[in-house]
């Protein structure tokens, strides 16, 4: 890959919004990851006032870095079981938009029970409870955008 190229997947990565882009082929292996609160500006025929992405990584077979660890939740939800986003990809509270939610604060559920969607490349994933328990937050807002490990519901397992 040549840097022009390189610098053309910087920039689109920049306008895209993506926070992260892993690109893999037998010649090489790039991973290109920015920081999403930074704001990108440019000016026509100069270079960018603030770069979009940080170097990229282009070492043959070299493995991504791991991704950070999720925040502890705060002291007085230690009591609480965090139900994670097992995907990436777009956080449906019910099944479709004139259909009821599939759980709600002050909810009782069971594990192995329906609680969300994930929608991941046109897919939508029934997300199930890990825990028994009474949701007490809901940490997510209803189509956005989810990380992997990212938590959805806080539940009161006892």
């Amino acid at each position: 890959m040549k840097a022009k190229e390189i610098q053309e997947l910087i920039d689109f990565i920049a306008k895209s919004g993506l926070n992260k882009v892993n690109i893999e082929t037998e010649e090489f292996k790039i991973s290109v990851k920015r920081d999403p609160d930074q704001k990108v500006t440019y000016v026509k025929g100069a270079e960018p006032a603030h770069q979009a992405a940080p170097a990229p990584v282009a070492a043959p077979q070299a493995a991504p870095a791991p991704a950070p660890a999720a925040p502890a939740p705060a002291s007085d939800e230690s009591k609480y079981v965090a139900i994670k986003a097992p995907m990436i990809g777009t956080f449906y509270r019910a099944s479709s938009p004139d259909t009821p939610m599939f759980v709600n604060v002050g909810d009782e559920v069971k594990k192995g029970q329906v609680i969300c969607i994930i929608e991941a490349m046109k897919l939508f994933n029934e997300i199930e409870s890990e825990v028994s328990g009474k949701i007490v937050k809901v940490l997510v807002d209803n189509a956005s955008p989810v990380e992997y490990d990212q938590p959805l519901f806080l539940v009161d397992p006892s």
